[in-house]
């Protein structure tokens, strides 16, 4: 276990991690194994995965039927690239699952190997579909503060965090962001989109895009009617509308796709993660019947992007495997249901709570806040750091999840597999109450000095 450890020091850059961390302490755990919603590291200790490692682990782990479909699959064809117009059935037929999985205008996808290729990929096919129809001054992309979209060149700028734009420097030019409806509300951020709009001419913008639920910035749930009112804008003003499918996708929110909420259809979709739950990597864009066939009409020549694994074959096999588990074992509708029983729950516990603010939940997508004054929802000050003791409480306590503190809030965030029944729903929140409340002892201590 040393060894590994220093080896790990010595010749691993963990992504989305603090070197001076690992360096100082190492790595925080050895995961060893993974069955079902728990994870196993290299001591023997078992923890609840409740963020299904990240987002994506939909159907759970150690499913051996995924193993299988990619080993007879590599065993007749591994790999085969699919530039050039070569193709294979693998991917003809994934390509054909999520046209009828996906809104009824959406019918045609490229493939790519995850999420922030998805949207840069987006990104890039939305600007040659303007290109093509002789408006390349729509080249530029509206997207929401708070909002995740990669890491990537063109997803780092559409991404509406700044701790992510400041790690390397500047964003790339044609990327603004509006408003997040979550703290404003449907009619100011629709107002904040139509002026970034106006502001930058809407004959200069080719898309916006949006999650349907901002995940990495907090389990932001939208109003209601928000993606609606955006849909009327895009249209408005003529605007290719890009929802951003990729942690929400695959029944994480007890529907299909996020968006299915909601009533509308995007012109694309993005996604990734529950697409394999994880197990290899693959990602995509689908578009509309009317984007396609602008392509199909108007792109010549060769289309000049595309990735060595876009339609890898083992990875088709295994989302194929993947999306027949959704299916068959109803996955979406216990998202639904077991999303229910997870909202009430937080809510149960918040009535029993000092420091519990908004709790949220759609399908196995949610969130608790924690304030200092759960009346005025005041926040605690950032030094306390309230989000990562509860999160390291929860760690002691056998639960592994996410926190977010942008601009000085503290979320704790949840994606459980969705395989995950009602016993292990109370364990969960169970240990979160507990580790709450023993951060809320401590923190009554601190205050009062």
């Amino acid at each position: 276990m040393e060894n590994l450890i220093e080896l790990d020091k010595k010749h691993f850059i963990h992504p989305t991690s603090s070197i001076k961390e690992q360096q100082e302490k190492g790595a925080k755990l050895i995961i060893e194994k993974g069955e079902g919603i728990y994870l196993t590291d290299k001591k023997g200790n078992v923890f609840i995965d409740a963020m299904s490692s990240l987002w994506n682990v939909n159907i759970g782990h150690g499913r051996k039927e995924l193993g299988e479909a990619a080993k007879q699959q590599m065993d007749k064809l591994a790999f085969s690239s699919a530039f050039s117009t070569f193709s294979h059935e693998p991917i003809i037929q994934l390509a054909k699952k999520l046209a009828d999985l996906a809104p009824p205008s959406l019918n045609a996808t490229f493939f790519t190997s995850g999420g922030s290729e998805s949207n840069d990929s987006a990104f890039k096919l939305v600007r040659h579909y303007w290109k093509i129809q002789n408006q390349p001054n729509r080249n530029k992309i509206v997207s929401l503060k708070r909002g995740y979209h990669g890491v990537a060149a063109g997803s780092t700028s559409a991404t509406g965090i700044p701790e992510f734009w400041a790690m390397a420097g500047d964003l790339q030019v044609g990327f603004v962001h509006a408003e997040t409806p979550y703290w404003e509300g449907t009619k100011a951020s629709i107002e904040s989109i139509r002026a970034v709009i106006e502001a930058e001419g809407a004959e200069t913008i080719a898309a916006f895009i949006a999650e349907p639920i901002q995940g990495a910035g907090g389990v932001l749930i939208p109003p209601n009617d928000y993606f609606k009112e955006v849909r009327k804008l895009c249209d408005e003003y003529g605007i290719v509308f890009i929802a951003d499918e990729v942690i929400t996708g695959f029944g994480r929110t007890g529907s299909m796709f996020g968006l299915d909420h909601s009533g509308i259809e995007p012109d694309m979709m993005t996604f990734a993660k529950g697409v394999t739950s994880g197990y290899i990597p693959l990602g995509g864009v689908i578009v509309s019947d009317k984007i396609h066939n602008v392509l199909k009409e108007k792109s010549e020549g060769t289309l000049f992007h595309g990735f060595t694994y876009s339609g890898h074959p083992t990875a088709a096999a295994v989302a194929l495997k993947n999306i027949e588990i959704i299916e068959k074992e109803g996955l979406v509708e216990n998202s639904r249901k077991m999303g229910e029983l997870l909202l009430n729950k937080f809510k149960e516990m918040k009535a029993d709570s000092t420091i519990v603010g908004d709790v949220r939940a759609v399908g196995l997508l949610g969130a608790v806040e924690l304030v200092e004054d759960p009346e005025t929802n005041k926040r605690f000050s950032p030094d306390l750091k309230v989000a990562a003791k509860v999160i390291e409480a929860l760690h002691e306590r056998g639960v592994i999840c996410r926190a977010v503190t942008y601009e000085g809030t503290d979320i704790i965030c949840f994606s459980p597999p969705l395989t995950i029944n009602e016993e292990q729903i109370k364990t969960l929140v169970e240990k979160l109450h507990d580790a709450i409340s023993s951060v809320a002892s401590e923190l009554s201590l601190v205050l009062e000095s």
